[in-house]
């Protein structure tokens, strides 16, 4: 009798109800609380964006770096700063750098030559700041969704699990079939996070090293810019600066 008795519990326990789950992806988020649903289209978003942000970032720092190393390169081999701006082209960020400091010069006109390298490499310095912030943007998405995704699908974890006891409390069983859906449906949430998090984490990182390259030949750039003006002034102040020779 007794073992009559433990056969039936342990089947009762086990069996698999009527109702058959679908546990593909889509499957489990059609059957997910709207709280959980939200979460995933918002994982699912941030994992678009992330990509995105990759594909545009890439391309541009792409362009920058190879347009500054060549002009750093004409720079280097220019003897003065006239030479130096026939060579980078005109939407160049060194050409900006070439063309502030002709202009710190014109407005020089006139004046001491004493102080002009040191105005012309505060317009540099202002100049190099401007293009590294311009550089920048759109990677601090990537840092905000590496930090938060994980978190974010956690949150639809917590929140799905707990629905699949409320769920397990109001059908007053603990049969495994009818518990799992809930539990995997949750769990989808933070892989989903996970999903987003990693390559946004990963990119970000790539991308900071593009970028303090690109400042870094930046900041060459603007020193040699500097040392043509240097040498222009060295060679000739009175024709840089219309003084008349005393």
């Amino acid at each position: 009798m007794d073992e009559t008795l433990l056969s039936s519990g342990a089947t009762a326990l086990f069996a698999t109800p009527d109702v058959a789950h679908d546990l593909s992806p889509i499957g489990m988020f059609m059957a997910a609380d709207i709280v959980v649903k939200a979460v995933m289209i918002g994982l699912v978003v941030a994992f678009l964006v992330t990509w995105t942000v990759w594909l545009f970032k890439t391309i541009e720092l792409a362009g920058a770096v190879s347009r500054t190393r060549r002009s750093l390169s004409r720079i280097n081999s220019a003897r003065t700063l006239a030479d130096a701006k026939a060579g980078p082209g005109p939407s160049s960020t060194v050409a900006r750098l070439i063309a502030a400091a002709e202009e710190e010069i014109d407005l020089s006109a006139g004046l001491a030559p004493d102080g002009i390298k040191e105005r012309v490499e505060s317009r540099l310095v202002r100049l190099e700041a401007s293009a590294a912030r311009r550089i920048g943007q759109g990677t601090g998405v990537l840092a905000t969704i590496g930090s938060t995704s994980p978190f974010v699908g956690l949150f639809g974890t917590v929140w799905g699990i707990m629905n699949a006891f409320i769920g397990i409390s109001e059908a007053q069983t603990t049969n495994l079939a009818v518990v799992a859906p809930g539990i995997a449906e949750a769990l989808l949430a933070t892989a989903l996070g996970l999903a987003a998090a990693i390559p946004a984490v990963v990119i970000y990182n790539h991308f900071s090293r593009r970028i303090a390259t690109y400042k870094a030949l930046l900041a060459d750039s603007s020193a040699a810019v500097l040392r043509l003006v240097g040498r222009d002034l060295d060679r000739s102040p009175t024709a840089m600066f219309g003084l008349a020779a005393e």
